[in-house]
């Protein structure tokens, strides 16, 4: 978008094409089959991501490409083996390279790094079996920039397992904490009611029998006694991740507020300091205050004649 307006103000384009153009950056249309919308990442900070269950390979990797070709990346989710096999193919053919992610994946241009916000999201896993999910919102994290650590295998059937890493995702410096669970989900209303920090639950459809494609660990999540615990639907990586985002990208820019503030603080606090070694000039009374006469009025006071008692003598009719 920059480089429009620049090459707009260097009169490179008419206002017809600079309008075209930028139209183009938000929305991009695949023969009707697709409209891929890239201004979502402009708008709310996080890109759109492809959902490969229910396309074929080739059109996922052609989204995917062509997402990375015009924005830098091209996130994809739920992706088989045969997604990922088509999704290699077409970047390799279009120089591009394949972060993967369990069953997930992202799409970079060559040297398209997304800038650092300096936020920071840990991500907790009760179960090994539950990190597939987890990795969708690793992946959308990593995409906007922030900061990730996982911790995996923390259920509360061994809690002497879940303590130390806890404590050292805490001490590195979080803002936000996702955590995934199947089975019961008792893990995220545990670590919220410890923790000062935001908490996502995550939902996974990881059981056996009734409640086991994750409506039990959903509702437990949903009646936890943990006040302010935000639980996203079942299996909702990619809105797990987003969601940790939005609060991480605030934290951070909070952060850089207080620096900026810290720095100018001293300076004005130096100015205001400096004595005023001007002379004092006489202010008239009647003046609004901080405003002085050029010339003060000069008044005589009126002595009344006092008796030798001291007190007013009072005039003869």
């Amino acid at each position: 978008m920059k480089d429009v307006l620049r090459r707009l103000k260097a009169g490179e384009l008419t206002e017809d094409e600079a309008l075209h153009e930028l139209r183009s950056i938000q929305l991009e249309d695949l023969a009707g089959r697709a409209r891929l919308d890239l201004g979502r990442y402009l708008r709310r900070g996080i890109p759109e991501v492809v959902l490969a269950t229910g396309k074929t390979p080739e059109v996922t990797a052609r989204l995917a490409v062509t997402m990375a070709g015009r924005q830098g990346q091209g996130l994809v989710s739920r992706t088989s083996n045969e997604h990922m096999s088509a999704v290699r193919a077409a970047a390799r053919e279009a120089g591009m390279e394949v972060i993967s992610y369990s069953n997930s994946a992202r799409v970079l241009r060559e040297g398209f790094s997304p800038e650092a916000i300096e936020g920071k999201i840990g991500i907790l896993t009760a179960g090994t079996s539950d990190v597939v999910v987890a990795d969708e919102a690793r992946m959308v994290a990593e995409s906007c920039g922030v900061e990730v650590r996982m911790e995996a295998d923390l259920g509360v059937a061994g809690l002497h397992r879940f303590v130390a890493p806890l404590s050292a995702i805490l001490d590195w410096g979080a803002d936000v904490l996702v955590v995934a669970a199947g089975m019961d989900g008792v893990l995220p209303g545990l670590v919220a009611g410890l923790v000062a920090l935001p908490v996502v639950g995550l939902p996974v459809s990881t059981g056996y029998g009734r409640g086991g494609a994750g409506e039990a660990a959903l509702l437990t999540m949903l009646q936890s006694c943990s006040t302010g615990l935000t639980v996203v639907n079942i299996d909702n990586g990619v809105g797990a991740g987003a969601a940790a985002v939005l609060v991480a990208s605030r934290a951070a820019q909070g952060r850089r507020r207080g620096r900026n503030a810290a720095t100018i603080a001293p300076t004005m606090a130096a100015t205001s300091n400096t004595p005023n070694n001007a002379a004092a000039r006489p202010r008239d009374a009647s003046t609004p205050p901080g405003i002085a006469n050029a010339r003060a009025r000069t008044r005589t006071a009126t002595k009344t004649p006092t008796s030798s008692h001291g007190k007013p003598r009072r005039g003869r009719p």
